[in-house]
């Protein structure tokens, strides 16, 4: 197998870590990009399965990695005096609340509070299409939804995994002045003038450049976990820690009011479902992003820089702060998460009352902001510090629930930053 890439001095222990783990771990390809302040210091891919079409150009689904995506476009919506984080949602689509539905702001909906976390209709994938979602085919099955909320004081919070990516597609288009949806947007506003490689729906001729997505087996998983480290172990945690995790995520799961919701969308009982052509074509912001580490990783700069880099501006400082504002603490998925009202989860120093879930989620990515993608992807960043980071697999561990082996890296670049002297934030 061969490392391709680039690293900068001071980071070579980065390198060493992605090559131990692309021959360590039930790795397939994988890419790992990272800047500090304006400099590109990490550019790495491989193929573990000797995949020739596999570069550093390619496009791979980052699941809910997306969601920090939609969360930087409304942003720039807010930039441009379009919405307002404290604004109603029926402020900008009064249809919305036909259902008799409670008062949800914008910012309740991106902390996933809005009490959508599941519809009670299958999407098909041609649904989501530019032209479906301007004849507003998402938008009328999300007007005569009820919105429902777990019992309990406290309990607004839920994971809404794809849907909160549909709704706020829906929001962006009514409040965005020419009409464009999120992809659209974010293609015409970030992609292309920026030469980054992220997109929400891809053009025909984009699709043979997606490399695709597959899934470690449970019994590969349990298996594995039972292997000590030292004996060749090809996941991160070992069978105990697996069970423990599970065993503290069934509180998560109680009282769930997407039990028994249908499927989102038409053929997901298979994840293959996001590489098939109907679906990259459409948009699934908060699922169905397709993109490459580079792309993402200078975005994160961008990001990490106060939304510009190299004179090239995507929002101004207010709304900069404001993304990155108001962090509410609740619980969801069993874990204490921090989301901003701009819809950023925020990471922070674990303390003694952290559940072993808390402190995976954290610790070792302390003082970034993003989110990740189901089975291993990361975009995210960190503004004391300056990293923009991105890490995208296509083995995808699902029972690594808090994706440790990418946190890995991003707790490498750090130690790194240390040691070349870089110790106190920029």
């Amino acid at each position: 197998m061969v490392i391709e890439g680039t690293v900068a001095p001071g980071f070579e222990r980065v390198r060493d870590l992605y090559e131990r783990n692309m021959t360590s771990l039930a790795e397939r390809n994988t890419q790992l990009c990272v800047y500090i302040g304006e400099e590109c210091v990490v550019d790495l891919w491989a193929s573990a399965i000797d995949d020739t079409s596999f570069s550093g150009d390619s496009l791979v689904n980052v699941f809910s990695s997306g969601k920090s995506l939609e969360a930087i476009t409304m942003a720039m919506l807010i930039d441009r005096g379009y919405l307002d984080y404290n604004a109603r949602i029926t402020n900008y689509w009064p249809e919305f609340g036909a259902g008799d539905n409670p008062p949800t702001t914008i910012a309740d909906l991106m902390r996933h509070e809005a009490g959508l976390a599941a519809f009670d209709t299958t999407l098909e994938p041609t649904s989501m299409h530019p032209e479906a979602l301007q004849a507003n085919a998402v938008g009328e099955v999300i007007e005569r939804q009820t919105q429902k909320f777990r019992p309990g004081m406290g309990n607004q919070r839920e994971y809404h995994a794809i849907t909160r990516g549909w709704i706020a597609n829906e929001v962006f288009r009514r409040a965005e002045p020419a009409g464009r949806t999120i992809g659209q947007f974010l293609r015409e506003e970030i992609s292309e003038p920026l030469n980054v490689d992220v997109f929400i729906g891809l053009h025909d001729h984009e699709i043979p450049r997606i490399n695709e997505i597959a899934l470690l087996g449970f019994g590969f998983q349990f298996v594995q976990g039972l292997r000590p480290k030292r004996m060749g172990r090809k996941i991160e945690l070992n069978l105990a820690q697996i069970i423990a995790k599970l065993w503290r995520l069934r509180g998560g799961m109680k009282n769930r009011t997407t039990a028994g919701a249908p499927i989102p969308i038409a053929g997901m009982k298979k994840l293959s479902v996001f590489d098939s052509p109907a679906v990259v074509k459409g948009e699934m912001p908060s699922a169905g992003a397709k993109c490459s580490a580079r792309g993402l990783a200078k975005l994160a700069a961008l990001m990490a820089n106060g939304g510009g880099l190299a004179g090239q501006q995507i929002m101004g400082e207010a709304a900069h702060a404001a993304l990155h504002a108001q962090p509410v603490q609740r619980n969801m998925m069993s874990m204490n998460t921090t989301f901003t009202q701009g819809g950023l989860a925020t990471f922070r120093q674990p303390d003694a009352d952290d559940t072993a879930l808390d402190i995976g989620l954290n610790s070792g990515r302390e003082g970034y902001y993003g989110w990740m993608g189901l089975g291993g992807s990361i975009f995210q960043w960190h503004p004391e510090r300056k990293v923009g980071f991105a890490y995208v697999p296509t083995s995808l561990n699902v029972l690594d629930i808090v994706n440790e082996r990418g946190k890995a890296y991003q707790a490498e670049v750090v130690n790194c930053l240390e040691s070349i002297g870089l110790t106190e934030p920029f």
